[in-house]
């Protein structure tokens, strides 16, 4: 019998928020994933540069004129740092290195768990745990953000926004866009979007910082969150 696998897309500000870095959310995360561990399952779990990579970013672009590239190469290199804290987090069950290119990827490995981060400009890391998924012939994402729902709008702007339980990746496109831009802030990414959809993958959008509701979503139970899909 084959061993459950799931790739987690994990958000870079859940780790690291403006706070600084969450270690009591680290914590529990590192338990949830060490006790399904355990159970014989298996995570790949790719993670964001979040709140780090727009702080380099907006202090970049106060000391020079940069490129498109620039911005991607600081938001890759963020994703990079806490990708690595996160390997040193599971050492003892962690494959050795930190995937970053989802074209050279092992398709197998022999440790429970392997950390992903920024493959190159022009690709989110929600783009590379697309791809990576592909490689692992698994059809089904969850992505850690820090919100419970897609919503209709922005809640913030609009308390009236309606949290949207279910959506085909036709209408979920038609929300986010097509095109991706360094330091985008979006439910998932659009052209990591596009890949899913003609993949026919689903994709499960979950407050990360919600452990319950997380080990509820893994078990198969009842969750909060967002379905992605058909």
């Amino acid at each position: 019998m084959s061993r459950p696998t799931f790739v987690l897309s994990l958000g870079g500000s859940i780790v690291a928020p403006e706070r600084g870095i969450d270690t009591a959310f680290l914590t529990g995360f590192r338990d949830l994933i060490l006790r399904h561990v355990s159970r014989g399952w298996r995570f790949l779990i790719v993670v964001g540069g979040g709140v780090t990579a727009r702080h380099y970013q907006d202090a970049a672009r106060e000391l020079s004129d940069l490129t498109r590239e620039d911005l991607d190469w600081l938001g890759i290199h963020a994703t990079r740092l806490n990708g690595h804290l996160l390997r040193t987090m599971f050492r003892g069950v962690a494959h050795p290195a930190v995937v970053k290119d989802p074209t050279r990827s092992p398709k197998s490995w022999v440790k429970p768990v392997m950390i992903g981060a920024g493959w190159k400009p022009g690709w989110s890391t929600d783009y590379v745990a697309v791809r990576l998924a592909k490689r692992m012939g698994t059809d089904f994402i969850v992505n850690l953000s820090n919100i419970d729902y897609l919503y209709s709008e922005d809640p913030k702007k609009n308390p009236k926004a309606e949290p949207i339980c279910e959506i085909g990746w036709k209408d979920f496109q038609e929300m986010v866009g097509e095109t991706w831009d360094p330091g985008m802030n979006a439910p998932f990414d659009p052209v990591a979007s596009k890949l899913a959809r003609t993949s026919k993958m689903k994709v499960a959008i979950v407050n990360g910082t919600d452990l319950k509701n997380l080990d509820a979503l893994l078990c198969g139970h009842r969750f909060t969150g967002t379905m992605v899909g058909g």
